[in-house]
C-alpha cells in the first residue's frame, strides 16, 4: 500500500534508475544485502521490483512518541519491516530467527550487513550475520548497491534534496552451497562476508573501509563533540578577553576624565592667578 502511494511520487521527483532486476529471484527465498548510504535506501531500493522486500530495521524506529513516532511506526510497518534489537547478543540471535522465519516463508529478506549508515559515503566491513542467515536459509544472497542515495538523505538532513537520479544496481546472486554446515566457524562467516562487501564494492564504485562503520561514527562523533568543546571554550575565552578589553577602556576612560578635570582646574587655577597679577 505505502509503495503504491510513494512509488508513482518517488517517479516523478527524482526519476529513480535500476540496473540487473533480472537477477532478483520471481520466487522463493533470497537475502538482498544492500550498502547503507541514506534513510531514503528504504524508499528507493525496493522500488523497482515487482515483489515486496522485509527488511530487518532496528527497534527504535517503532518505539517513538508523539506524532512523529506515530508517522514513523505506521511507515515502517507499511513498507514490511520487522523491529530487531540491535544490542547484540541474546537480541542478536532473536534477530536471526526474525530473518529465517522471513525465509522460510519464501519471502525476500532485505539486509544492511555494514550494520548502520555509512557516516562519509564509504562502504565499510560487514558482520557476519548476514553469513550465517545465507546458511542456515540455504538461500541465495543478491547484492543491491544504492548510488546517489547519501546526495538525496544524508545524515542529518530531514527534507529530501531534489535534483538528484538514485540508481539502484542489483548484482548476480551468490552461491554459498560450498559453505553448507559450516556455519559455526568464524572464518568461512567472515570469507563469505568479505566476498558479499566486495561485491557491493564493485557495484557501488564505493571506496572499502576494513572497519565497522559504527566505530568510525563513534570517533567522529567524539570528534565533532570535541570540536564543539573547544570551540566552546574559544568563545568563552574570547568573552572573557573582551570583558577585559572593556574593562580596561574604562579605566582608561576614568583615568582620561580626571587627567581633563586636572587640566581644566590648572587652566582655571592659573588664569585666577594671571587675572589677579593684572590687577
Amino acid at each position: 500500500m505505502v509503495k503504491a502511494i510513494l512509488g508513482p511520487v518517488l517517479a516523478v521527483l527524482w526519476q529513480p534508475r535500476a540496473e540487473g532486476v533480472e537477477n532478483v529471484p520471481r520466487r522463493g527465498p533470497a537475502i538482498m544485502v544492500s550498502n547503507h548510504l541514506s534513510f531514503s535506501d528504504h524508499f528507493f531500493g525496493p522500488l523497482p521490483l515487482p515483489r515486496k522486500i522485509t527488511f530487518l530495521a532496528k527497534a527504535e524506529y517503532f518505539t517513538g512518541t508523539g506524532v512523529k513516532g506515530f508517522v514513523s511506526r505506521a511507515f515502517f510497518t507499511g513498507v514490511g519491516q520487522i523491529p530487531i534489537d540491535r544490542s547484540g547478543g541474546r537480541a542478536s540471535e532473536a534477530a536471526l530467527r526474525t530473518g529465517l522465519r522471513v525465509l522460510k516463508r519464501g519471502d525476500l529478506l532485505g539486509i544492511y550487513p555494514e550494520g548502520t549508515r555509512s557516516p562519509d559515503g564509504k562502504l565499510y566491513r560487514g558482520r557476519t550475520g548476514v553469513a550465517r542467515l545465507a546458511l542456515e536459509a540455504k538461500a541465495p544472497v543478491v547484492p543491491m548497491a544504492m548510488i546517489n542515495l547519501e546526495k538525496i538523505m544524508p545524515p542529518g538532513r530531514t527534507v529530501p534534496k531534489l535534483g538528484v537520479r538514485p540508481k539502484v544496481v542489483f548484482g548476480k546472486p551468490l552461491d554459498f552451497s560450498r559453505y553448507y554446515g559450516m556455519e559455526k566457524d568464524q572464518r568461512v562467516l567472515r570469507a563469505i562476508t568479505d566476498e558479499i562487501m566486495y561485491a557491493l564494492m564493485e557495484l557501488s564504485g564505493q571506496e572499502y573501509v576494513d572497519r565497522y562503520a559504527q566505530a568510525v561514527k563513534a570517533e567522529i562523533e567524539a570528534e565533532e563533540k570535541e570540536a564543539r568543546r573547544e570551540q566552546q571554550a574559544s568563545a568563552k575565552d574570547e568573552r572573557r578577553t573582551r570583558r577585559a578589553e572593556r574593562r580596561t577602556e574604562r579605566k582608561a576612560e576614568r583615568r582620561a576624565r580626571k587627567e581633563a578635570r586636572r587640566a581644566e582646574k590648572k587652566a582655571a587655577k592659573e588664569s585666577a592667578e594671571s587675572d589677579d597679577a593684572k590687577g
